[in-house]
Parts: structure tokens; sequence; C-alpha cells
């Protein structure tokens, strides 16, 4: 939304305006004048944090040690708590036994198809062994930690890729009658190991980030809420007491009946589900703004346009803010249209007296005016003296009595007054008001 500030202009346009006449019709008449125009752009904007950052659960267990209370300032890589998660350990437990299995080239059993069956198995198996490992590596809470999980587990595909493919070739020549069946079946156990590594490696980082960590250094919120996946509460617990043989299918029968919703303050003893939102950590050592700007305003805002800033917290107090970015990206904005969204430095605030505002809180709501025009000593008219007509924009000139269409070219505009920057010269007389009652000949008097 875009509006001028006047204050700086009033006392040229009065001069300007000296002699006006108003006939029947209301037509106004004034004279062309020079003043300062600036073009405000205002937008809804929210006060945001330097960052965020969200801490999941990296499995089903239960808080076995909280080291953090609500509100509590953390370092990064600050200990916050830890999950008791049997279910980890004991995938753990079973990933390093199959991978014992692995390591021997004699393990591998042929079924009934033959060697080729065999490699259709373990590639089904690598498959679903990868994508699991996956999972469990998006659930990691440290985004660095996270992001070497995920490309330890690349690395470990692209190994499989290759194990699988000399394994292929081993099968090919055996079903051709040209290479060993003891090749062949080393060759599927090699591909095998890479995967089974892969999956202790997993199950490994999986254990390990049930120690969580601060990701950034900030605030603790322990809020928590999420959907949790698999069983409720109770189930995870069922499910614990089971022996090795039935827990799995007793999983697979208590996972099909849907999420639990765990909301609350963490505590210790609270169970937690794989993915669930344990608590957030909030860095607010420096504020900014992100300002939704309309489609039709956001090529005027530029980085370094400076603008104020009002909160509704804080009605009375203006607050410095600078442009520092724009979102390449479009946004919905609150009335349905094209929005953009703008990023602004926030700086001190000053309340009317003086005196220092009050320090924002994240979240807050505020309007932010950026001052994206300004023209000093330009010619001006105001804002009710142009119309369109067509695709251009016009004035009433009014000479020897008679009105006459003058096309001009725009600069700052708002609501008040408008800089021409082409089309008309200063201490001319157009029309000021009234101009959609005026018609090309018309004498206004």
């Amino acid at each position: 939304m875009r509006r001028t500030i006047t204050a700086l202009c009033v006392g040229t346009l009065l001069i300007g305006m000296a002699g006006c006449s108003d006939d029947d019709n209301g037509v106004r008449l004034g004279t062309v004048g020079r003043s300062t125009v600036t073009e405000v752009v205002e937008a809804p904007a929210t006060v945001t944090a330097k960052a965020t950052a969200e801490v999941t659960s990296a499995a089903d267990g239960r808080i076995s040690e909280l080291r953090v209370r609500e509100g509590q300032a953390v370092r990064a890589g600050r200990i916050l708590l830890r999950i008791g998660s049997p279910r980890a350990e004991r995938q753990l437990r079973d990933a390093r036994r199959a991978d014992a299995e692995a390591a021997s080239a004699g393990n591998v059993a042929v079924p009934s198809g033959g060697l080729t069956a065999a490699q259709l198995e373990a590639d089904a198996d690598a498959r679903a062994a990868f994508a699991a490992a996956r999972r469990s590596a998006r659930q990691i809470a440290d985004r660095q930690v996270r992001a070497q999980a995920l490309a330890a587990v690349r690395a470990s595909e692209a190994q499989y890729a290759a194990a699988r493919a000399q394994a292929r070739d081993a099968v090919r020549q055996f079903n051709a009658g040209l290479g060993s069946l003891s090749s062949a079946i080393g060759s599927l156990a090699s591909a095998q190991r890479v995967q089974t590594r892969a999956a202790v490696a997993a199950a490994q980082r999986t254990v390990d980030a049930l120690t969580i960590r601060a990701p950034i250094a900030g605030r603790v919120s322990l809020t928590t809420g999420g959907q949790a996946s698999g069983a409720g509460d109770s189930g995870a617990a069922l499910l614990d007491q089971l022996p090795d043989s039935v827990r799995g299918q007793a999983g697979d029968l208590l996972g099909s009946s849907g999420g639990a919703q765990v909301t609350g303050s963490l505590a210790e003893g609270q169970p937690v589900r794989s993915g669930q939102l344990l608590l957030r950590v909030t860095d607010a050592s420096a504020l900014t703004l992100a300002a939704q700007v309309d489609e039709t305003d956001v090529l005027l805002v530029k980085p370094g346009v400076v603008g104020k800033a009002e909160l509704d917290a804080v009605p009375d107090a203006t607050y410095d803010a600078e442009v520092t970015t724009i979102d390449p990206t479009p946004a919905t904005s609150s009335r349905g249209g094209v929005a953009y969204t703008v990023r602004l430095s926030l700086g001190r605030g000053t309340e009317e007296d003086g005196t220092a505002a009050p320090e924002p809180r994240p979240g807050m709501s505020a309007v932010v005016d950026l001052l994206v025009r300004t023209a000093t000593d330009a010619i001006a008219v105001p804002a009710s003296a142009v119309f369109r007509d067509g695709r251009r924009d016009a004035v009433w000139v009014v000479r020897a009595g008679i009105a006459r269409k003058q096309l001009v070219r725009v600069g700052a505009q708002g609501e008040d007054e408008v800089q021409i920057v082409e089309g008309l010269k200063g201490g001319e007389r157009i029309v000021v008001r009234g101009a959609d009652r005026v018609r090309d000949g018309q004498r206004p008097q």
C-alpha cells in the first residue's frame, strides 16, 4: 500500500493553490508548484528472531534425563536431554548381528530360484535398509550431524551400487557356465556387507542422537506437540515387554492403529515418538522484520531502503528498520493477492517523549513504512489532479480559460500529492479537484 508524506510540502502547496476558485460543479483550480515528495510503501510485518531451531526425537522412547528448564539460555552444543529408547538400542544390536553374519562370504543362502533370485532379494532388502537409514537420519536434531548422516547414507548407496554391479556380473557369468559358484556367492556377500555396514552406521547414529544437544545458542522452549507416528504410548510400553520372537509382528499390528497426539511440557519419564517435536531453541540476539509487500509495490523496494516500524504492542513508539533482502518466491498476502516477503533489520525504538522503547519479542505484529522514493524540489500536484487516460496519466491544464488534456509522467506518488516528471512546468494553472467533471474545451471558472 502506498501513501505520501506531506509534512514537508504543505507550505509550498498552499502557495501554489493561491487564487483557487470553485464553480457550481465542485471544480477547483490551482497553480503548479514545487515541493519535496516522499513516497512510502506500507506493509504488515512480523518480528522474527535471528534463528529458531526445532528439536525432534530421533526414535520412540522416554525422556530419561532433562537438563534444561523453560526459558533457559544455552550455548550451542550443550546437552539438553537424553532419550531412553530400548527399540533403537535393539535395532543397533540386530544390525550388528546381521553385519557379523554377513562378514562371512558363505552366509548367503541360495533360494530355490537360484542366484538371480538371491540377488533380487538382496536388492529389495538393501532398498528397505537405505530407506530406513534415511528416515532415521532426518530425525537427528543437529543440522550438521543430520547432513553428515544423510551424506553417509548416500555414500553407502553408491558403494552398494558398485558392489551390486560386480555381483551381477558374477551371477551372469555363473549362469552362463563361465564362473564358479563360490565367486558368485562371494560377490553377493560383499554387496550384502555394504548394506549391513550402512545399517549399523545408521542405527549407531540414531542411538547417538538420543543424546540431544542444542543446535544453536539461544533460549529453550519446552512446550511440545505434534502427531506421533506408530502405536500409542501404551503400545510402545507393551512392545518393550514382549519377546523378540513376536515383537516385530506385534509392532506391525499396533502401528496400524494410528498415531497419538502428544502435547504439554517436557518432563522426565514422558514418552516421545520418533519425529515428535520436543523443544525449540530461539536465538533472539538480533531481531528482524519479515514484511509482506504487495506485488504492485515490491519493485520499488531495494536492499538499503530505510523505514519506520510501529508495533501493535507498543503503539506510541517507532523503530528504525532497513531492508536487507527480498525473497524471490511469491506468497499469498492477507488480502488473497500476491505478495513478497521483504526482510529488514530492526533497530532501537523511540517513544513519543524521546525515551527508549521496550525491546520487541519474536512473533509481535508490526506495520512498516518503507521510504522507497524521495523527490526534492520537484514539480508536484495534488493526487486528485491526476487521472488515467487509457494507459497514461493526465491532468487538465487551463490555458486562456480553456481546459485541455495534458499527458504527464509521474514519479514519486501517494494519496496526497504526486511528482510530475514530464508534461508540466511550474506556474501552470490546472484542475486540482473535480477532474472527472471536466471535458476538453470546457471553461472552468
